[in-house]
């Protein structure tokens, strides 16, 4: 199976030096569920758009420091780009920044919420649970890193987890039992050190000293990661064609 990372963002220079960009990052999460999973990355954020969705067996956009509000000549390309894999039922996966482009390019809308930044671990009720989702838990809990949320569902969308502070947090794309995209506001594939690098990097400016405190206090609660994990490849096992 190979999956395309379509990276919407760099990562923190400070960072990167460890942790690598997020095609490494996200290669690490997916071979919790899979070892065998090929990784291939391509950096949107620089206008590299793959030419076809046929060039992956699927698709995961990542996350940015970029809002889908803003005026970026890679942004018109990439939303085409997500509706013609809609349009092709080619599997998509978004994260972060992911989730919400993907809701604009297919009929909803983000903006930044009146609910300022949501940093650290935040808990997510689950709404649905498909059997492709592998006996989720009624609720997890994910690393969170955004100010900008989707506030309108695309017409084709289903919200399946929620909390207070984010209400679309998970979204299911067609047929709940049978989905084309699937996608995420809190980062799954952030370990509890990236997390804490992030925040630290980040801390008073863009992220509130408060938050950002709030934020390292409780870092060390256990995330629900590797069920994620799982959870993103049984989704695009249920859209390969011998299945």
């Amino acid at each position: 199976m190979k999956i395309g990372i379509l990276q919407t963002g760099l990562v923190a220079p400070e960072l990167a030096s460890v942790s690598g960009e997020y095609d490494a990052v996200f290669k690490r999460f997916l071979h919790r569920a899979d070892p065998t999973i090929e990784v291939v990355g391509w950096r949107v954020v620089e206008g590299d758009i793959p030419a076809d969705p046929s060039l992956a067996d699927g698709w995961l956009l990542s996350g940015s420091k970029h809002g889908v509000y803003e005026d970026h000549d890679w942004l018109p390309p990439l939303k085409d780009f997500i509706r013609t894999c809609a349009a092709q039922k080619v599997p998509m996966i978004g994260v972060c920044f992911g989730h919400q482009v993907m809701a604009e390019a297919l009929g909803g809308r983000a903006e930044k919420s009146i609910r300022g930044w949501g940093l650290g671990p935040h808990e997510y009720d689950v709404l649905s649970k498909p059997d492709w989702m592998n006996g989720a838990p009624d609720r997890l809990t994910v690393h969170a890193i955004h100010q900008d949320q989707v506030t309108i569902l695309p017409p084709d969308a289903t919200r399946i987890a929620t909390s207070e502070f984010c209400e679309n947090a998970a979204l299911v794309y067609g047929d709940i039992d049978a989905p084309y995209a699937i996608s995420i506001q809190p980062h799954p594939e952030f370990t509890r050190d990236f997390a804490e690098g992030l925040i630290n990097v980040r801390r008073g400016k863009p992220f509130p000293e408060d938050r950002s405190a709030a934020a390292l206090a409780k870092i060390d609660h256990a995330v629900d990661n590797e069920w994620i994990a799982g959870w993103f490849l049984s989704f695009l096992k249920t859209r390969m064609p011998n299945n």
